[in-house]
């Protein structure tokens, strides 16, 4: 997206904040006028369209990249990164399903700075599965929850719980806190003890083409708002989740008209039935995203 090109970019020499002084000239937008400039982006790529999006967004991904202090990474490059999962956002971004671009947004923003910090991290990439990627972004945590705060291995005790509470492998609660302790290993390091150095830790390594892991990452991304969505839609009685369903969530939306004489009740009544059910799928989601430790936008 050539609008990228044009946006503000945080670096040291500038300084953070005179960096978030600079995007807040940027207004934020009203929904009418966030789902005009989608249907704009979407229907005729209008890069004017897309540049007011990303802008008008920007502080909501340096208050997530905020979140992602003490990995040891430059700031800077943390919001750079979350300003192009932002743009992704806007890229893929669907007016029609009825979510603000804020509440899709943040799913992006999240994964591309967790994506980088574990590029950066370490050499060897530290989880494969969504479930170690969690364990990574919230060892720290769960240590301090269950009040193992010293250095080196954990109790038995405290791994079990962790690997619980994380839903992974105790060996794997094992495995990372060791790799977080003590840093990276070489990737010369011999492996075995035949002595003779000619297998190395790098022979072990796969290869992973760039599309894979990008295959990966946005199925990893659609899974967990799926998840999310599922999980919510419990809040809502059978009538509120159907019309929403045919209203908001489905690839050709059934018409008020119709709904109305399927239900026996008014087109405005079913409008009202729709707006209802969508602000407490709203407010749920918003609920359960924060119970999981997650970035929930403002």
């Amino acid at each position: 997206m050539s609008t990228y090109q044009s946006l503000p970019a945080p670096s040291p020499e500038q300084g953070l904040n005179r960096y978030l002084q600079e995007i807040r000239r940027f207004p934020l937008l009203e929904p009418e006028e966030e789902y005009m400039l989608a249907k704009a982006w979407a229907d005729r790529q209008d890069p004017q369209a897309a540049h007011r999006l990303v802008t008008s967004h920007l502080r909501l991904a340096a208050k997530i990249a905020m979140g992602y202090r003490g990995y040891g990474l430059p700031q800077a490059e943390v919001i750079s990164e979350a300003n192009v999962g932002l743009m992704q956002a806007v890229k893929r971004f669907d007016p029609e399903k009825g979510f603000r671009l804020a509440t899709y947004a943040m799913w992006w923003i999240r994964a591309s700075i967790q994506e980088y910090i574990l590029r950066s991290w370490s050499l060897v990439k530290l989880g494969t599965t969504s479930a170690q990627k969690k364990l990574f972004f919230n060892l720290r945590k769960a240590k301090a929850k269950v009040g193992a705060l010293e250095d080196g291995d954990l109790r038995p005790e405290n791994v079990s719980r962790i690997a619980k509470d994380l839903s992974v492998t105790e060996g794997e609660v094992v495995e990372m806190n060791r790799r977080l302790a003590g840093g990276d290993a070489s990737l010369n390091a011999q492996v075995g003890s035949d002595g003779d150095g000619s297998t190395q830790w790098q022979d072990w390594l796969e290869d992973e083409d760039s599309d894979q892991a990008g295959a990966y990452e946005e199925k990893d991304e659609l899974d967990t708002r799926r998840a999310l969505l599922a999980e919510a839609l419990d809040v809502l009685n059978d009538r509120e989740k159907d019309v929403l369903m045919q209203r908001r969530l489905a690839d050709e939306p059934v018409t008020l008209e119709d709904l109305s004489e399927r239900y026996g009740v008014s087109r405005e009544r079913i409008r009202q039935i729709e707006v209802r059910a969508f602000e407490k799928l709203q407010a749920k989601m918003r609920d359960l995203a924060r119970d999981k430790g997650m970035v929930v936008p403002a």
